[in-house]
């Protein structure tokens, strides 16, 4: 289990969910590096699983000088980086005719403007030859209720892969994206009362082909693969890790 050995890698919301898993998965492949987040309980419980070889960066990735910091403080601490993920995002829900312009902006930042600038800020501390890994999601395939703003910003992440890949192939940095479905993480208990939440899990499970929802592990192994030299030959590609639901759910 050595794909990654002395890997230098980056995890923007890698305090928890599909980030931490992702953390993980790096660490158990070898892996050394740091996780972004904003919240310290999260970040220092988390670090503390992935133990020596990992720090934890309280930034916030809607902020460019918190992402400058983010990677000169891991280039310091173990040299130039070798992997990157944008995973960090989320924000609000709702209809074109419920969000205003202050939640149209807060969704663009995190899910858009956070991923371009984390790539941006990323490049002068990475080596060449390194990989890039984007985190979209299947709301930009399936036209989900109150997830306009957000399928459209994931849209365009899964657009940046080719265009990023295009702009460094001279440096021959790969970009490629991760496309998640329903994955069971802690962004249930933002949008689904406490009581619910298991029943609203079953639910998932129950219209999705694999009949089970994902894990974390799922989206972690395939980042594995994609920042490993495994996946020389792809650049500017999505992968679907959705349990089916883009391509087979009715």
């Amino acid at each position: 289990m050595s794909r990654l050995k002395n890997k230098v890698a980056v995890v923007t919301g890698g305090n928890s969910g599909i980030g931490f898993g992702i953390a993980r998965e790096f660490k158990n492949e070898g892996a050394k590096g740091a996780i972004v987040g904003r919240n310290q309980e999260t970040l220092d419980r988390s670090v503390a699983q992935l133990g020596d070889n990992f720090i934890a960066i309280n930034a916030d990735v809607t902020n460019l000088a918190d992402l400058e910091r983010v990677f000169k403080e891991t280039s310091e601490k173990f040299g130039k980086i070798d992997v990157m993920v944008a995973n960090a995002g989320g924000g609000a829900v709702g209809t074109v005719a419920t969000m205003d312009e202050a939640d149209y902006d807060k969704t663009m930042d995190l899910n858009l403007k956070s991923v371009y600038f984390t790539v941006q800020k990323a490049l002068p501390y990475m080596n060449d030859g390194g990989s890039i890994i984007l985190i979209g999601s299947n709301a930009a395939h399936r036209a989900y209720s109150s997830f306009t703003l957000y399928g459209a910003a994931k849209a365009a992440v899964i657009y940046l892969a080719k265009g990023f890949s295009s702009d460094l192939l001279e440096r021959k940095i790969r970009v490629n994206v991760i496309t998640p479905g329903t994955t069971d993480t802690p962004a249930f208990e933002k949008f689904v009362p406490a009581a619910q939440i298991e029943a609203v899990k079953t639910h998932f499970a129950s219209v999705m082909p694999t009949g089970r929802i994902g894990q974390p592990a799922d989206i972690g192994k395939t980042a594995v693969f994609l920042a490993s030299d495994d996946s020389s030959f792809m650049l500017g590609a999505e992968i679907l890790v959705d349990g089916g639901m883009t391509y087979l759910a009715k």
